[in-house]
């Protein structure tokens, strides 16, 4: 193999080690300088590695001899999947930025540069007409206004969502859970067809690896992401879209919220969203007047036509922030944020519990006023 076949089979190879998720992997390739030579490495070589036990350098270093990554790479070719490495050109920029970034992308279809102007739609599988309405109509004018919808290919809104992209002639991301090579839901393999087709397929998990519920909810992290904002459609208190919500605010991505009947138990999560602080939209309209104050103008460059992606001159620094009009214990957690300090660290000092704070934590990050780190930790913005 030549030495680049003789990497990518190395990252192959540590997407298939059972436990070896984007924190240990970085934290081998910072060790080791490569996925060769992580892979190579002996269980006492392992041992050296920050954050891995002898456990678990006993199992890496195991799995490492065993692992068959030749026969993942016939099913990738076989497929026409392509397995694209964190340091490789072709992943996406804005999930390399990350801090749980997958070392590894497996992607059916095409990702082109376009597809960095894109906004997630997200919702529940459970939804009413009226959800399914919106969100292809949403989806369909962001379509039309060039930006690439991304979803989950769930069934519900996301399924609508990705319907809206095509219908309108635009493009479409989807985001499994599972590996590529059986589609779930089955409701949707020719839905997935057609993703793949004017857009791709885009999952973390090795091919035959089946989608379980955990899966789900380090997916959503994918979809937002992938964007640069998200819109929730008819969430209610359970659903998963809460999940894509909170990852957008640790992401810095603006979240965006279709209202619906106050009584509708359908929406429920979205409204709770709405008191947050996220914000309001009524129709596509709406997202994309929304939308165009987020995009920093563009600024022809000598010779060059104007075009989306052109750079902008680096922006004046702003001036010093005003302290936010906050009440009750979301002023007291702001207030206690001189520095960065740990979740526990917090609840301490004030006296309360982690359940109690978890909602006030994404209160303040839906307005933008702190944000979480890497570790569990808040600072201001």
């Amino acid at each position: 193999m030549s030495p680049e076949e003789t990497e990518l089979h190395a990252w192959v190879t540590l997407t298939l080690v059972p436990g070896l998720g984007p924190k240990l992997t970085q934290a081998l390739l910072t060790h080791f300088g490569s996925a060769t030579a992580a892979v190579s490495a002996t269980e006492a070589q392992l041992l050296q590695v920050p954050h891995i036990g002898e456990k678990t350098a006993r199992q890496f270093a195991e799995t490492l001899r065993t692992v068959d990554a030749a026969a993942e790479i016939r099913r990738v070719t076989e497929a026409g999947v392509a397995v694209i490495p964190r340091v490789f050109d072709a992943y996406p920029k804005s999930l390399r930025t990350l801090p749980d970034a997958p070392p590894v992308l497996y992607m059916a279809g095409d990702y082109l540069p376009a597809d960095e102007k894109a906004v997630a739609i997200v919702g529940s599988r459970s939804c009413t007409g009226y959800g399914r309405r919106m969100a292809r109509q949403i989806a369909g004018g962001l379509a039309r206004a060039g930006y690439t919808v991304v979803s989950g290919l769930a069934l519900g809104i996301d399924g609508e969502a990705h319907q809206g992209a095509l219908e309108a002639g635009g493009r479409t991301l989807a985001v499994l859970a599972g590996g590529l090579s059986k589609i779930y839901p089955p409701e949707h393999v020719e839905l997935a067809a057609a993703v793949r087709g004017r857009g791709a397929l885009l999952t973390e998990a090795p091919m035959t690896l089946a989608p379980q519920r955990g899966m789900f909810h380090s997916r959503n992290r994918l979809i937002s992401g992938l964007a640069t904002a998200v819109v929730i459609i008819e969430a209610n208190t359970q659903s998963g879209s809460l999940i894509t919500a909170r990852h957008a605010a640790e992401q810095s991505r603006e979240l965006f919220v279709l209202p619906a009947n106050v009584d509708s138990p359908a929406s429920a999560g979205s409204l709770k969203l709405l008191r947050d602080g996220a914000r309001l939209i009524r129709d596509a309209d709406d997202l994309l007047e929304d939308l165009n104050g987020l995009r920093p103008p563009v600024v022809p460059i000598a010779g060059r036509q104007p075009s989306l992606f052109t750079e902008a001159p680096p922006p004046p620094p702003p001036p010093p922030k005003e302290a936010p009009v906050l009440e009750g214990t979301a002023k007291l957690v702001w207030e206690l944020l001189t520095e960065p300090l740990h979740t526990d660290e917090i609840c301490r000092r004030l006296g309360k519990g982690a359940a109690e704070l978890s909602g006030v934590f994404l209160q303040l990050e839906m307005k933008k006023v702190i944000r979480r780190l890497p570790g569990n930790m808040y600072e201001r913005r």
